[in-house]
């Protein structure tokens, strides 16, 4: 009678197991969370990470072990410069950001885990750069309206929780006015979303 019981309870794990797996599901979300920025540098100018924040919706579709997530959300981003002479100044942007990431899932009964890359796309909204006028002479950044970057991620499900890591390495380069020199603008970040709904 135990192995009776013990093979069945066996089958509806492995039953639910695969079903969560494979059939098709629609997830929607919050999500909000916090980032770090930096310029990549160079002989000009070095850059220190900062806080920024992020806030918005993500979609969940998937299917055979493997999802599709669109995500929406605005973006704060906070960097740091300091030149050769020591002298530091601060720029801040406002991004809308809409990453589509590709990624597998695994796990059962409610907890699991994910891996995901893709590209995203930023389209700037604000620019606030606070620099000193010889600084600015020198390090004056023309931030594009429209910016690309390349998403590497992993990411934690709890029920309708969920804790994502990730790294945004910028692949538009941001020039600068006096030096021709250019520079990438990188984010490390952390996210806790909340599912609205499933289907």
């Amino acid at each position: 009678m135990k192995k009776t019981l013990t093979i069945l309870s066996l089958c509806l794990l492995t039953a639910k197991f695969a079903s969560a797996q494979l059939i098709p599901s629609f997830e929607f979300g919050l999500k909000g969370g916090v980032n770090l920025s930096r310029f990549s540098t160079n002989s000009t100018f070095n850059s220190n990470n900062r806080a920024g924040y992020l806030g918005g919706v993500w979609a969940r579709i998937g299917g055979l072990g493997f999802n599709l997530q669109p995500e929406l959300y605005v973006t704060g981003k906070n960097i740091e410069v300091k030149d050769n002479n020591g002298v530091t100044a601060t720029a801040q942007f406002t991004s809308i950001d809409l990453p589509v990431l590709v990624g597998g899932k695994f796990g059962a009964m409610g907890i699991g885990g994910r891996i995901y890359t893709g590209p995203l796309a930023s389209f700037t909204v604000n620019k606030d750069q606070s620099l000193g006028n010889a600084f600015s002479k020198a390090v004056s950044l023309n931030y594009k309206d429209q910016n690309f970057a390349w998403v590497f991620g992993a990411g934690v499900d709890i029920k309708k929780l969920s804790i994502d890591a990730r790294y945004e390495y910028g692949l538009t380069k941001q020039p600068y006015d006096a030096s021709g020199d250019k520079t990438r603008v990188s984010l490390f970040n952390v996210s806790l979303g909340y599912r609205l709904f499933s289907l």
